[in-house]
């Protein structure tokens, strides 16, 4: 009879654990990555036209992050393969998070809690990412490259200007519109300490990182860091490090004294990933104008993303404002799109809506030309470039 019992117990416990294990991942990012379903305006056919001859590369999601195939169709989230095709986005950045401070914020966080272990475990992924910050970043990577193949040509990596060039050549011919998929990093705190990991980041197709996240690590502080200091010996080193293989220079979440220091040592264009401007929005984690234009001096671009902390709002409207900042600022050459999706942030509008982006900005006064250039010239042109190995000019 014990035994009967002890068997019915470990069986619910099975059960139990199961549903566990299947369910709660998946509620967690439903929760966590939201559509806030406010109101929209309708698209016009104008807009739609010009919508769809546009070569779009968004610089930031953070979609390998979580337990979804990014091939799964509009299962949850905010982004994946259909919905990159919807938006007819040429080439999307998917960055690589391997920790989060408990209580993360944007004004102070200490680099001992860690959200990201949790998550790993729950999702069950391999036990060699249970503990290693490294092998977190290295089966993202893996992860993405398993569903390439898996794709039928859909979708395809990214991670030499001879295969950026051969994605726009393949979607210029027919109806053929492969999406192109580029790795990076988000904070260099999975170096684990040894910059000697940088190589093993870039053979596992990594071509772009920033140097810090939400806290301060051994390569630089944070903004949202405690201490917020600037560039350490072991991040300068890191940076030279990146610019000599071919990989760009991330500035968010970098402390506002690390980002003066990056934009003087710095000898390749720097891009922002994700994020705002203060004059805008007016939030620790968004670029002053002397920021802004320190980016710009190297030739670098800014990612406005799409968020209430990016743009202080949700709409299209306040999207195209910052945007229009950044121009009026130091040029049209120097903004780009940085949608943050799958970030854990709660945005107004999905991959597929994109769209709407581009009807904010001919409603802004943006010209066809400056359309083109914010949805993806831009950053084709310092992509292009960074990737480029070699001994940094």
């Amino acid at each position: 009879m014990i035994r009967k019992v002890i068997n019915g117990l470990l069986v619910l416990v099975g059960i139990c654990a199961a549903a566990f294990f299947i369910f709660v991942p998946g509620y967690v990012e439903r929760d966590m990555n939201r559509i806030d379903g406010k109101p929209l305006p309708e698209i016009r056919a104008d807009a739609q036209a010009l919508h769809g001859t546009l070569t779009i590369i968004d610089l930031h999601s953070d979609t390998l992050m979580w337990q979804r195939d990014v091939l799964s169709d509009r299962v949850r989230g905010q982004m994946d393969l259909p919905r990159l095709q919807d938006g007819n986005v040429a080439l999307q950045i998917f960055s690589s998070v391997t920790k989060t401070p408990t209580d993360q914020n944007y004004d102070s966080n200490s680099a001992d809690g860690d959200n990201i272990t949790a998550l790993v475990i729950g999702q069950l992924q391999p036990v060699r990412t249970w503990g290693s910050l490294l092998e977190r970043s290295l089966y993202h990577a893996a992860k993405l490259g398993a569903a390439v193949p898996e794709s039928n040509g859909a979708l395809t990596r990214i991670s030499a200007p001879a295969e950026l060039e051969n994605l726009l050549t393949t979607r210029g011919i027919g109806d053929a519109r492969p999406v192109g998929a580029m790795l990076s990093i988000e904070g260099l705190h999975n170096l684990e300490g040894d910059p000697g990991n940088l190589d093993r980041l870039y053979d596992a197709g990594f071509r772009m990182a920033g140097l810090t996240h939400f806290f301060d690590n051994d390569l630089a502080g944070s903004m949202h860091g405690e201490q917020k200091g600037g560039l350490t010996v072991m991040g300068r080193d890191v940076i030279r490090r990146m610019e000599a293989r071919g990989m760009i220079v991330d500035i968010a979440h970098l402390s506002h004294d690390g980002v003066a220091e990056l934009l003087q040592f710095a000898r390749r264009p720097v891009v922002s990933s994700h994020g705002g401007v203060q004059a805008t929005c007016k939030v620790n984690r968004n670029l002053t104008d002397d920021e802004i234009r320190g980016v710009a001096a190297t030739g670098g671009i800014i990612g406005i993303g799409y968020w209430e902390g990016a743009v202080c709002d949700t709409s299209p409207q306040a999207i195209a404002r910052a945007m229009k900042h950044v121009r009026d600022l130091v040029g049209i050459e120097h903004v780009a799109l940085g949608s943050d999706y799958d970030g854990a942030v709660t945005v107004r509008f999905d991959t597929a809506g994109l769209v709407h982006v581009t009807q904010a900005l001919m409603d802004a006064g943006f010209t066809e030309d400056e359309i083109r250039a914010v949805m993806g010239g831009n950053a084709l042109r310092v992509i292009s470039a960074g990737l480029e190995p070699g001994s940094p000019q």
